[in-house]
């Protein structure tokens, strides 16, 4: 694959269009922007991250993530943009200089289609259809269709976000640069190719969309039927950020809250480091008495040295990324003493926060409530023509395709729907329509 070719400033949706913009943003930037003041990221602030949306203890929400993996994401890019040029110096007038502003741009998008409630409601909806009442549809539907449905994936949903026409919105959706949709899917496959891990990167619905912007960047074909490529090279870049910043992240909200003490967190985040760095700080903590503060010292430490690491394996193998080469994520070939302190802190991570009463209350929740969304809306949608079902459709907005001829393209809808909920939305529309709550009057 080619850098030149790679990043394009190609809008989606709008190739017929010739833009000569007289402003100083580049369209990537343009990108950032149009992501920032959209109504999709807006509602990631009463999302929940992992913990529960916060009390009296404010911890990260998926709104606060993303703006923190666009600004890692934004590190990892300039510094591998401005290596890259020092051994290409002929690149500089291509618009390589500038992925620091598409991988931050992509880093805001990346979780812009997962549903409420965390992870658990990506498994809520696969699990409708593989385990609940859902199942019952895979007769009604292709073999493709179903795999959509059973694989649920928020990054999937993400990309179909930002490039599905939904009605009454201009054609192409967002309109991103071609570079920033393909930077943000990290399993450039369909969903028939999910495997195990229930992985993918497009729906049915938008494996043509993809096709153009794959074949248009470059981007190396592994297989025709199913569609199959190898990963734009800044979708590594993308997975770093989020990887260093999840992981960081999730042990200061844990000790926040108190899941973690303040000895197992200084010595989780400390770890990442030789005994000699380990000495300078400790004495800095003599100079800085407050615990938090501390353990903001320590996690700004550990986000920088993860920088280095990640983008030094990319230079690294900067070849091989580009030749489809490459396999595993950035983090998992950063150096013997990181990589084994990231692995305790993963193993902590799973044993003490992911599986904690709050997170697990969260999930045990977003789990009937998406599932009993999904089961009213799509019985909705299947009958139209029942006075309930119209109330139901009625209550959703005009830009969702509910009278749409397929019965697959009506099921979408309502994921959309349910999807681009906030917690707090899709558990009042639950009450509401259980019955548990009524409007003020």
């Amino acid at each position: 694959m080619d850098w030149r070719k790679l990043i394009s400033a190609q809008r989606f949706g709008m190739e017929d269009l010739n833009l000569h913009r007289q402003e100083n943003r580049s369209e990537f930037q343009r990108d950032y922007d149009r992501l920032i003041f959209s109504a999709p990221f807006r509602r990631l602030q009463n999302k929940t991250q992992v913990f529960p949306l916060p009390g009296s203890v404010f911890v990260h929400n998926r709104l606060t993530h993303s703006l923190e993996v666009s600004c890692v994401g934004r590190s990892l890019g300039n510094d591998v943009a401005t290596a890259i040029l020092q051994r290409q110096p002929e690149l500089v007038d291509s618009f390589l200089p500038e992925i620091g502003s598409i991988v931050s741009a992509a880093c805001l998008a990346h979780d812009l289609g997962n549903p409420p409630f965390g992870h658990s409601g990506e498994r809520s909806i696969s699990t409708y259809f593989s385990e609940g009442n859902g199942s019952e549809l895979k007769g009604e539907l292709s073999e493709e269709q179903w795999s959509d449905f059973i694989h649920f994936e928020g990054n999937a949903n993400a990309f179909r976000l930002l490039t599905h026409q939904f009605e009454g919105r201009r054609k192409g959706g967002f309109a991103m640069t071609y570079s920033t949709l393909a930077s943000i899917v990290k399993y450039p496959y369909a969903s028939s190719m999910a495997g195990k891990k229930g992985k993918f990167g497009f729906f049915m619905s938008e494996e043509e969309g993809f096709r153009q912007i794959a074949d248009r960047l470059g981007m190396k074909k592994l297989s025709d039927n199913p569609l199959r490529y190898v990963r734009h090279p800044l979708v590594y870049l993308v997975e770093a950020a989020d990887d260093i910043c999840y992981q960081v992240m999730d042990l200061e909200d844990a000790h926040k809250l108190k899941i973690i003490t303040t000895e197992e967190t200084i010595n989780l985040l400390i770890s990442y480091f030789d005994e000699a760095r380990q000495l300078k700080m400790r004495e800095t903590f003599k100079r800085v008495s407050d615990t938090n503060e501390q353990i903001a010292y320590l996690r700004s430490s550990v986000i920088g040295l993860l920088i280095r690491e990640c983008t030094q394996v990319f230079l690294d193998n900067e070849e091989r990324i580009l030749e489809g080469e490459f396999e595993g994520a950035l983090i998992k070939h950063i150096c013997p003493r990181a990589r084994a302190a990231y692995r305790y802190c993963e193993e902590i991570s799973v044993k003490k926060i992911y599986r904690s009463r709050d997170v697990l209350d969260i999930e045990l929740a977003g789990f009937h409530v998406i599932s009993t969304l999904l089961d009213l809306m799509i019985n909705a949608v299947k009958s139209p023509e029942k006075a309930y079902s119209r109330l139901l459709i009625d209550r959703m907005s005009d830009q969702y395709s509910v009278h749409a001829p397929g019965l697959y393209e009506r099921i979408q809808a309502v994921i959309d729907y349910i999807s681009g909920m906030t917690d707090v939305y899709a558990l009042d529309l639950y009450r509401k329509i259980k019955g548990n709550s009524l409007p003020a009057v």
